[in-house]
């Protein structure tokens, strides 16, 4: 089984890391939608050098390594006071995909900041294959979208807001959320999907309860 490793970003791969963040992203849209999406941030990018740098300069970039070759990079934001980070980016060679990389990257992360009480992140909402990622392999919930009348109140890139929308208005942003056990409890994704069922099925007796006869 391949190992996989995060290395520290180093100045010297700098550039390289912002081509690679940029080809991911544009092989994930055109894959969507082909030749005809239209949501770039610049000319010909899904994503913007600025908006990589941005996340580099303010938060921990690291290499995807498998078996010590590059196969991707992620950046984090973490805060040290409230244990409340933030998975910035994650993308994997177009030519590494569908090996389980991605998660076992997700599994390292987790490995890494064993402390960290929350993870957020946010994908697009056209970005199907990120939301199923989150969502069903990584234990995530969507629990904001943010859009033309509901916008971000704290951009990543300027502190302001953001509504992410297109010259149409339809584009959107899903954030999500994992709430992490206490530090003391291991995490087991079986007794995870059994708290979920559990959930579910109380909220359908409280409905039937409350239903008129």
């Amino acid at each position: 089984m391949a190992e996989i490793a995060l290395t520290p970003l180093t100045e010297d791969d700098r550039e390289q890391f912002i081509l690679d963040n940029q080809r991911a992203f544009q092989f994930g849209a055109l894959e969507e939608f082909g030749r005809r999406d239209g949501h770039f941030e610049e000319d010909g990018e899904i994503i913007s050098r600025k908006t990589i740098e941005a996340a580099i300069d303010g938060g921990k970039a690291y290499r995807i390594r498998e078996d010590g070759t590059v196969v991707g990079g992620l950046i984090l934001r973490i805060d040290e006071a409230k244990q409340h980070n933030h998975l910035e980016l994650l993308f994997i060679a177009p030519e590494a995909h569908s090996r389980g990389l991605g998660f076992a990257a997700w599994q390292a992360v987790e490995r890494l900041y064993p402390e960290t009480r929350v993870w957020e992140t946010c994908t697009p909402y056209f970005e199907t294959r990120n939301i199923h990622f989150y969502i069903n392999k990584c234990g995530f919930h969507a629990v904001e979208f943010f859009h033309a009348r509901h916008p971000d109140p704290h951009a990543p890139e300027t502190g302001g807001e953001n509504d992410y929308a297109d010259a149409s208005g339809a584009d959107g942003m899903f954030r999500f959320e994992k709430q992490m056990p206490a530090a003391d409890e291991a995490y087991d994704p079986d007794r995870e999907i059994q708290r979920r069922h559990g959930l579910l099925l109380l909220q359908k007796v409280r409905e039937a309860n409350e239903a008129p006869v």
